[in-house]
């Protein structure tokens, strides 16, 4: 993510944990969602044996929505779930749904979006303009924020980055994601916050390129046209039962596409951005060679 979006903290403790109750609803859900569909049951022929209401019943399926132990205890008895590891396998992950996360100490308006970036296995993104959130230097991600309409104030900001670099750490974990990033060349040529900050910016998309699980490629001005010209996007590849998901941003509202036909068609942009990017060796020459004007004209 790498708009501005207000936020508070509700309190002073949080700890970045390894499961994301976000990741675990949406892998109870799938699991739920193909036993109902093996069953040869609707959703509403299940949400009516079970007493349930389908919205109830639709918001489990989905991952937004809690179950609690009575729940599962019915689902199973209604899919005819009998093996008793299936069943505490389902118990676990419904408990974990309702665990709390480090981002829930925030006020955020995107906790979706980092319960699932928390757990990822793979992260695959496009930017057109800026530098991805996960690659941002705080004074570049602060100069970001100074710059967005409405102004938050500077205690928001300074939360801001803090959440920022929180869900950072995710690169530097034990389990860490495998990161593939395009930037188009507008996000290096944009000096935010100034020719140091866009210094000390580029240095850090650098030495994070460096790291074995982050790839990231430019897209330079004279390849033209592209397939996402107009568009920001990033690809969040979940782990076991938890369905894919493209989070597509914009300037009034966010989108979270999961339909199987949009996954393959955001995959391909994707190959196809990095098919025509230049390559590892290159980018870092280009980022090198900006990063050495950058320096030179800020001395």
């Amino acid at each position: 993510m790498s708009s501005s979006i207000d936020i508070q903290r509700k309190d002073a403790t949080f700890v970045p944990e390894v499961r994301s109750p976000t990741v675990r609803r949406r892998e109870l859900g799938a699991l739920l969602r193909k036993l109902r569909v093996d069953g040869g049951l609707t959703v509403e022929q299940a949400a009516e044996r079970l007493l349930f209401s389908m919205s109830k019943l639709s918001r489990m399926e989905t991952g937004h929505g809690v179950a609690t132990p009575r729940d599962i205890r019915d689902l199973c008895s209604l899919y005819g779930v009998t093996d008793i590891a299936e069943r505490d396998r389902m118990m676990k992950l419904a408990s974990e749904g309702r665990q709390r996360a480090w981002w829930q100490a925030y006020d955020l308006g995107y906790e979706t979006y980092v319960g699932l970036e928390a757990e990822a296995v793979a992260i695959s993104a496009f930017q057109s303009s800026v530098v991805h959130g996960l690659l941002q230097a705080p004074d570049y991600a602060r100069a970001l924020h100074e710059g967005a309409l409405p102004r938050f104030s500077s205690e928001r900001i300074e939360l801001q980055i803090e959440v920022l670099l929180t869900r950072q750490r995710i690169l530097t974990s034990e389990n860490s994601p495998q990161l593939a990033v395009v930037l188009d060349e507008a996000a290096l040529r944009r000096t935010v916050g100034g020719r140091r900050v866009m210094a000390a910016q580029l240095a850090k998309v650098l030495e994070m390129s460096a790291r074995p699980n982050v790839d990231v490629m430019v897209l330079p001005f004279e390849r033209g046209a592209h397939p996402a010209l107009e568009s920001n996007f990033t690809i969040l590849g979940l782990p076991n039962e938890a369905p894919n998901v493209v989070f597509v941003e914009g300037l009034v509202g966010s989108t979270y596409l999961e339909r199987a036909d949009d996954l393959k068609r955001y995959h391909e942009v994707f190959l196809k951005l990095q098919a025509i990017a230049l390559g590892p060796q290159d980018t870092g020459d280009l980022l090198a060679n900006y990063l050495r004007d950058l320096n030179e004209s800020a001395g």
